[in-house]
């Protein structure tokens, strides 16, 4: 059976790397970003490709591309909630409260309003169930330094994580996170020239090669409905994450 999948945050980063990888090992993936330009470039005229330009923060253009996947497959068995902001930097009382709602709205909410379509397809097409997994990064356990609106959001994925999990037992739907810290992407690439610690000082990072985490996710993918990673934490081995600070 062809297997199904949607990407969002696929346009770049992380979530390029997971759509070529699931893309490359047989899944037929719809990717999900802001500028199809960029969702083109991951695509790269890999065939089993759905372009699907939304804003994850919109409920009508989410249920919208949910409902085009579908039509085009009939099913969904796997949602990546990759799609994240990095949020404004800065002391509690530096930060903008537009900027931290903004943070909130992309990292929390997208990652529900895409859960939400995605469970209800589950929920409904026979055969019943799959999988979501949700990207909370290593800030979902720990804080670097300025980032209340990012640990926040991050730390609420996990409870997002929790309860999806709970909630979609008896429908056979299986919710896992992955905590990436250090995958080297384009994005990440200040974290190997330096970034401020909780010392004070600013220090460059070890980082990891990011197919690795595609390789992750893909694990916890391919695994059968009645097992499920409920945690993985996938970080570069010497960075300074455990007893951070």
């Amino acid at each position: 059976m062809n297997r199904t999948a949607v990407v969002t945050g696929a346009g770049s980063g992380i979530g390029r790397v997971i759509a070529r990888s699931l893309i490359g090992h047989g899944w037929s993936v719809a990717l999900v970003g802001r500028r199809e330009e960029a969702l083109s470039a991951t695509a790269h005229e890999r065939k089993g490709v759905l372009l699907l330009p939304a804003d994850i923060t919109d409920p009508t253009q989410v249920d919208d591309l949910f409902v085009r996947v579908h039509e085009a497959w009939g099913r969904l068995d796997l949602l990546v909630n990759n799609a994240g902001w990095s949020g404004p930097s800065g002391t509690p009382d530096e930060i903008d409260v537009e900027e931290w709602r903004r943070t909130v709205e992309v990292n929390l909410t997208g990652s529900f309003l895409c859960a939400r379509a995605a469970f209800a397809l589950m929920r409904a097409q026979d055969p019943q169930g799959g999988r979501i997994i949700n990207n909370g990064s290593v800030s979902a356990h720990a804080p670097r330094p300025g980032s209340a609106a990012y640990t926040a959001s991050k730390h609420a994925v996990t409870g997002l994580t929790r309860a999806t999990a709970l909630d979609g037992r008896p429908f056979k739907i299986a919710c896992g996170q992955i905590d990436i810290g250090n995958a080297a992407t384009e994005m990440t690439a200040g974290i190997a020239t330096g970034v401020p610690q909780a010392d004070g000082t600013v220090r460059a990072e070890p980082t990891f090669d990011a197919r690795h985490a595609a390789d992750a996710v893909r694990f916890m993918a391919e695994l059968p409905l009645d097992a499920n990673t409920q945690f993985l934490t996938l970080t570069a081995t010497a960075m300074p994450f455990v007893g951070r600070g």
